[in-house]
């Protein structure tokens, strides 16, 4: 006879082998995944190369690595400072953008879901 924690463990296991439904829940999910995708691969790449654009520039105005001399390494550095602070400053409007679209292409399908789950 098993307790009751083998009990749990055997159910836990074998419930791996079993054939799941895709519950209404589970499509949502999936399509909010679906939805959100484009625009957080956007903001984590752009943001990501803004990010090291802006800190190339601080380097470049705190040492002369490259071998401009001083005052060019700084004009360089100041010039990519700014156009890493920039595109990070885009990053966020960019992406609600990119979330919105998104949103809409999707919105039909949401609106099913909302009728299926809510009764709505």
């Amino acid at each position: 006879m098993m307790n009751e924690q083998e009990r749990k463990v055997a159910t836990k296991i074998l419930g791996a082998y079993e054939d799941k439904q895709e519950t209404a829940l589970d499509r949502l999910k999936k399509t909010h995944a679906k939805a959100q995708k484009p625009a957080l691969v956007f903001g984590y790449v752009f943001g990501g190369i803004s990010a090291l654009i802006m800190g190339a520039g601080m380097s470049l105005v705190m040492t002369d690595f490259i071998g401009l001399g001083n005052t060019a390494s700084m004009v360089v550095g100041i010039i990519a400072g700014v156009v890493g602070m920039g595109m990070a400053a885009l990053t966020y409007p960019i992406y609600k953008r990119i979330l919105a679209k998104s949103k809409k292409k999707y919105a039909a399908e949401m609106q099913a879901y909302k009728a299926e789950l809510l009764g709505e």
